[in-house]
């Protein structure tokens, strides 16, 4: 695990392979100083935990008067909402530079402050692609009983310009995981706690607001493939690390905090990556690469003179040069001679039509299929 500083990268800008100096590494330092050392355009995806700016007004207590171990810390204080404001803009801006053109980023936060973001980020030109709600299982009580109990953060996804259109979404892989039906904008986890929570020596939590691993494996297998690069620019004690190194993907951390990133460190270190043959997620036929019928006879998956046949044998054709098939001296596509010999207005020729190659009758869909995996494999 390694843990580098900002002015370290600045001072490996111009080495052949940088990457390897902050890829799957903490970096020690402000956010803002320690992004503008990252090469330009170098980021898949960003996962945001800031300060919430709690405006804690006390000491908060528990009916029999113990202590509640809330957020209080020094680097969750701001002076002014212009103060948080100016803040945010700061790491907005310098997390802009760093994603990709098609990347995503992830803002989690609480009605103290995600509203605040939400703006910015607009102003920034980021555009919003959903608001995720996390809702609690089990939050902690309201204890003044003056206002409802906080059970939910809200999650903004947002690309990074209106225009980009390449972004990952998994969305087949999202509805395969919730029993097939479409994966909606409200999850339900309990907030992290058991043995997944870090504690010290003392038994005090290590982080106040460790976010649950279940939360980040979602957003994660949402919205990356295997080898991505993600960010956390406020890496705590490295939730998006450790979940990003068991699914197969590249994370930096940002951190300034000595106490997390030892925590994190040590984490991180622990963790094993599943192996890469379980990290292929269910696509549907929208995200495989588009492949034409004549592509399968430039490359000799068929050759031209092959007769096909529907899976009965009923109707012949015979494949010409440019992709058209031959049936009793018409010509026309693999679709629209199926429709045409079936006297129906639409066929799917990949699954109607067959050839027999020597190993057995197939549909031409297989063919394809096995042109797709070695595309795949050449990439």
């Amino acid at each position: 695990m390694r843990i580098v500083s900002a002015a370290e990268l600045r001072r490996s800008k111009s080495s052949a392979d940088q990457s390897a100096t902050w890829l799957n590494s903490i970096i020690k330092g402000d956010c803002v100083a320690a992004l503008e050392a990252l090469p330009a355009n170098s980021v898949d995806t960003v996962f945001a935990d800031p300060p919430y700016n709690l405006q804690l007004g006390g000491d908060l207590s528990r009916p029999d008067q113990s202590k509640v171990d809330a957020c209080d810390d020094h680097w969750d204080q701001f002076d002014t909402f212009k103060a948080y404001d100016d803040f945010t803009r700061a790491w907005l801006l310098a997390v802009r530079r760093v994603l990709k053109p098609n990347g995503t980023i992830w803002v989690i936060g609480s009605y103290h402050n995600i509203f605040r973001v939400g703006t910015i980020l607009q102003d920034m030109q980021f555009w919003i692609l959903n608001d995720i709600v996390w809702r609690k299982t089990n939050p902690m009580p309201n204890f003044r009983g003056r206002r409802f109990t906080n059970a939910h953060e809200t999650m903004i996804w947002a690309s990074r310009d209106q225009d980009a259109k390449q972004y990952t979404f998994n969305y087949d892989a999202m509805k395969m995981a919730n029993d097939d039906v479409q994966m909606r904008s409200d999850w339900v986890f309990p907030i992290c706690n058991g043995g997944e929570r870090l504690r010290g020596a003392d038994g005090k939590k290590v982080h106040p607001t460790q976010k649950p691993e279940a939360l980040l494996h979602r957003v994660l297998l949402s919205s990356t493939q295997p080898g991505d690069v993600v960010l956390d620019p406020f890496f705590g004690t490295g939730t998006t690390g450790a979940v990003a190194k068991r699914l197969g993907r590249h994370f930096v951390g940002i951190e300034r905090e000595q106490d997390y990133i030892d925590a994190a460190s040590a984490r991180i270190e622990g963790i094993r990556p599943e192996p890469i043959a379980q990290l292929v997620v269910t696509e549907g036929k929208k995200a495989l690469p588009r492949v034409a019928f004549g592509a399968l006879i430039e490359t000799g998956y068929i050759a031209v003179g092959d007769v096909l046949q529907d899976s009965k044998k009923r109707w012949q054709a015979t494949v010409r040069l440019d992709g058209s098939l031959d049936c009793n001296g018409e010509t026309a596509s693999i679709h629209r001679m199926g429709a045409k010999v079936q006297e129906l207005d639409a066929c799917n020729g990949w699954t109607f039509w067959h050839v027999d190659k020597g190993d057995g009758f197939l549909p031409i869909d297989d063919l394809r299929r096995q042109y797709r995996e070695k595309l795949g494999a050449a990439a």
